[in-house]
């Protein structure tokens, strides 16, 4: 579905009035992504996981030079293609709730993206309260503002938003952010249920913890860099299985894992 070949993203940018220099964020990153699985990005704040959401759907600035190839479903995504399959065969779950409308009910936000996602205007308002259904949202709550709305209910709106046409490949985008352990693994649950229902599912997470239950694979970035992509069941027995330091430092620093044995080995992302 998703193949992406030795992807490079910099950005130039000025150094005082005239001088213009280049700053290198994502170099050489190769993954892909599978109808009906998941693939969890995970890695230290900063790495670089959400500008590679970025460029998957072609919303960089416009000071971004992009290198490698994308291919979605065998097709290079070209810029002009990434706009026609934006919202449609791709979509965004986006990392922040403030993403809604705070004047807009909730359920006029979803059928603005089904309208926008190219659904007829006749058939806008049913496919939105379907699609809030299948995240386990009734009537009432289209008829709510955001602020209405507990933490876990926002963040399954915009699932309801990204989902309603139906696309091909999710993009999750640090879906649990802000969450209680509850809410969060109901949101992730979910997006397990959309790749059993044999969509592709990206999802970027910093909190590996709670991306291995649900993924089928894991790439591990490191400053910009994947330093490491495994099966997801791999992450046990200490980390024995992992063939890198830093994918094993990741592991052992979670509290069940050897916490402090791993806290003196540095895992910021850059």
């Amino acid at each position: 579905m998703l193949a992406v070949e030795n992807l490079n993203i910099a950005f130039r940018r000025y150094a005082g009035l005239l001088a213009r220099n280049r700053l290198v964020c994502l170099r050489g990153i190769s993954l892909f992504v599978n109808a009906g699985e998941v693939l969890a990005i995970v890695g230290a704040s900063g790495a670089g996981k959400s500008l590679l959401a970025q460029a998957l759907l072609g919303i960089l600035p416009s000071n971004a030079e992009v290198g490698g190839s994308i291919l979605f479903n065998g097709s290079p995504l070209s810029p002009e293609r990434q706009a026609t399959l934006r919202g449609r065969e791709i979509a965004l779950v986006p990392q922040s709730v403030a993403c809604l409308d705070p004047l807009a009910p909730v359920g006029r936000q979803v059928r603005l993206a089904a309208r926008r996602a190219g659904i007829a205007s006749s058939r806008c308002k049913e496919t939105a309260d379907r699609a809030l259904s299948r995240f386990g949202l009734g009537l009432s709550v289209g008829k709510a503002f955001p602020h209405q709305l507990s933490g876990g209910m926002a963040r399954r709106v915009l699932l309801a938003m990204a989902t309603v046409a139906d696309p091909a490949l999710i993009i999750a985008d640090e879906p649990t952010t802000g969450l209680d352990p509850d809410n969060a693994a109901t949101v992730l649950r979910h997006l397990r249920m959309l790749a059993d229902d044999r969509k592709g599912v990206l999802l970027i997470s910093h909190d590996i913890r709670a991306a291995l239950p649900l993924a089928d694979r894991v790439a591990v970035v490191r400053d910009g860099a994947i330093v490491e992509t495994v099966a997801a069941d791999r992450f046990r027995d200490g980390g024995t299985k992992l063939a890198t330091d830093y994918a094993r430092a990741l592991w052992r620093a979670l509290p069940e894992n050897d916490f402090c044995e791993a806290a003196s080995f540095h895992v910021e992302g850059g």
